[in-house]
Formats: C-alpha cells, structure tokens, sequence
C-alpha cells in the first residue's frame, strides 16, 4: 500500500525523521485557516501540495508556493479536483516551507530481483531518480543492507561517504537515515524515500518530501494500517477482491483474465497481449488469481468481479486443476452466471485442463450457456478471447 505525502510525513515524525509541520485540507476555507495557524507559528513560506499517489505533482500544477493565507486558499480552489495522471486530487497539505541550501536524495527499498535490502543516496535531489541512475550512475551511491543490521552510524557514514558528501554534510545526514531505516524496519515497508532531503544554510537537514509503501502481507502484524487505507480513493472492485481473499490488479485492457496460480495468471497475461496484436492491439484487463484452492463459491466470485467492469469486453478463464478442480471452477462459473442473469452480457472463454478436466467441461456442456466458449488450448483460448474482445462493443 503507497501512503500519501501527508500520511508518509505523519509516520515520519514517529520515528523522529526530521520533517516541517503541515495541514491537510479538502476545501479551500479550510486551506486558509490551515496556512493562518502555519503563519502564526513562524512559517514565512508555504507550499500548497496535491495528496495524490503518483509523481509528476509538480509538472501538473498539483505543487504551488504560497505566502499568504489568501493565497493559499486560492491556490488550494484551483488544485482540488485537479486530474494528475487518473489521479483526481480530493486533499491538499499545507506545509511550511524550508529554506533550502541544497537537496539531497535517500532512499532505502527492497530490491526484489537481487532479493536483498538496498540504501540510495545521492547528492543530486529534487529530480527523477531513474533518470539520473540512467544517465549519471555514478552520482548515485547503491549500498546493499544486512537485514540484521540495517543502518547504524557506521553504515550511515559508509552510504553518505560513498555518496561523496563532505564530513560535516554527512554527519548532519547520518542520523536522518538511521532514523529512516527505524521507519522501514518498524512499518515492514518495501520502500522509504526522500526526495528531496534537504540542507538549510544552518546545516540543518529536513525531509520535505516523501514516499512509503508498506508491505500488504504484514498487514496483520500493524492494526494501526487498516486507519491509512483510503476507502473514497480505493477501487471498488480492488476492495470486494481483497475482502474475498482474491489477488487482483485492475489493468488498461479489454480482455479479463481468471486463472489459478500467479504464475499461469502472469503467462495468460502474456499470451493474451500476444494473441491481441491481431485484434487491434487488444490487451488483458485485469490480473485475477482464485488461488490454489479455490472453491466454485470464491470462482462464481471472481467472475462477478470481473463481468461487472467497464472496460472488459470478454472473459478469459485458464485453469490448470490442482487442489482446485476443474469441476470446481465449472460450478462456480455457472453459479455466477445464473446470480448475474441478464447482467451477464459479455463472453467467456474457458480452458479447462489438469484435476478432473472431463468432469469440468462435461458441467459445462450441459449447462450450454450461450456466453460460455470453450477451448482446448491456452493459445487458442488466448486467441479466441482477443477475437471476442473486438467484436464486442464497449459501454
């Protein structure tokens, strides 16, 4: 789960993370009564932010400076509602501004492909990190982390050092990324960054921006991360499959796509993306994995899932019966078409192989559903679902 700024900022001040204070807003009164209380406690800048989970806040208007009251409201009138790559802006925070002498970049994250820990540093904040790992590696200071040590002072001085920040820059920095590796340990998080991590002429250093996403299967051991989740930003159909126990990702396609195992979910994925170069550029919907176990009831709600988007034009569902059999999945499909009855308007492909296949396709056969079309293959069923795709009109 990605945190909003402000709500990154929040667990930052628990672990002592150095950070300026802020207001959240959602009408532009309650902007100005946000930057009056700011004012009066000192601030003489302050920046009006957007509180979307994207980048590019900046480039898209969604990141403006203020310096009265007033003007903050007004800036904040013209930022909600504000469209940032899908993302509709509802909130904005008000922070004060920091006077900034330099910025920096910091970032600790789990580097999946190498399986292990990783801290970034660089001395060059306030820009797109890949693009200066593109183009000016070295610049960039990639420290791998021991898990049982994380960061402590002598690894804090080996990350800034190796950043090539001066002795005196690098020990102001030191407790900063001690206390950012606290957050990522203690909220079991997967990324903490800070960009920009900024420099006042004092020596002072100040997270002023930052990005944290926490890992969704810890979730169990941290309660208090039920209360960060943003039900009014949330898809709909993202939620009712997290609370059926489903692993689902909404995609830009045409074509949903069911299947058991993430594995032949991702191959299906593929081959559906493959086979829709014939069809006009036809591409998966969704990424919907039932799971190995799953029984006809969690199926019959899958399928629901997926009928009741927009965007999906055809229904792929590639099973490979396991601890799930195809027989299973074949009650399942049928119950979710008689629950749906005539909302159930779009076609279904289904390839059925493994664990009592015969068994699957007979209860199909007989049930002779007019949306249902079954294949043998999954490259023929991949291709056959991409054809429906196109011959089907979207709402």
């Amino acid at each position: 789960m990605d945190l909003y700024e402000y709500q990154a900022r929040q667990v930052f001040k628990e672990y002592g993370v150095p950070v300026l204070d802020y207001r959240l807003a959602s009408t532009p009164d309650e902007a100005r009564e946000g930057a009056r209380e700011l004012l009066a406690a000192g601030a003489s800048l302050l920046v009006v932010k957007a509180q979307v989970k994207t980048g590019g806040r900046g480039k898209a208007g969604g990141v403006k400076l203020a310096h009265t009251a007033d003007e903050a409201a007004e800036l904040a009138r013209a930022i909600l509602g504000l469209d940032i790559k899908g993302h509709v802006v509802r909130r904005v925070m008000i922070a004060s501004g920091a006077n900034i002498a330099a910025e920096y970049y910091f970032s600790i994250l789990l580097d999946r492909s190498n399986r292990r820990h990783l801290a970034m540093c660089s001395r060059e904040g306030g820009m797109d990190i890949e693009t200066l790992a593109k183009e000016r590696p070295e610049a960039l200071a990639c420290v791998p982390l021991d898990p049982g040590r994380g960061i402590d002072a002598d690894v804090a001085r080996r990350i800034v050092s190796q950043a090539g920040f001066d002795q005196a820059t690098g020990e102001a920095i030191v407790p900063v990324a001690q206390a950012l590796w606290e957050v990522y340990r203690g909220e079991d998080a997967t990324l903490v960054e800070v960009n920009p991590l900024v420099a006042s002429p004092d020596g002072s250093i100040w997270a002023v921006d930052g990005k944290v996403t926490l890992d969704d299967n810890a979730r169990f051991r941290h309660p208090a991360h039920a209360e960060l989740v943003d039900a009014d930003a949330q898809d709909p159909r993202e939620a009712a499959a997290k609370d059926a126990g489903l692993n689902y990702v909404r995609l830009d396609g045409q074509v949903g796509v069911i299947g058991n195992g993430a594995g032949l979910v991702m191959s299906t994925l593929d081959v559906v993306a493959m086979a829709g170069r014939e069809f006009g550029g036809v591409k998966p919907a969704n990424f919907l994995d039932i799971g190995g176990g799953a029984s006809d009831a969690v199926m019959a709600r899958g399928l629901d899932i997926i009928l009741g988007d927009d965007q999906v034009r055809s229904v792929f569902v590639n099973v490979f019966g396991g601890i799930t059999a195809c027989d299973q999945v074949a009650r399942g499909i049928v119950a979710a078409l008689e629950k749906l009855g005539e909302a159930a308007s779009k076609p279904i492909v289904v390839r059925l192989d493994g664990n009592r296949v015969e068994e699957g396709r007979a209860i199909l056969a007989q049930a002779a559903h007019p949306l249902v079309h079954m294949e043998e293959t999954m490259d023929g069923a991949a291709r056959r679902a991409a054809e429906l795709a196109a011959q089907t009109p979207s709402k």
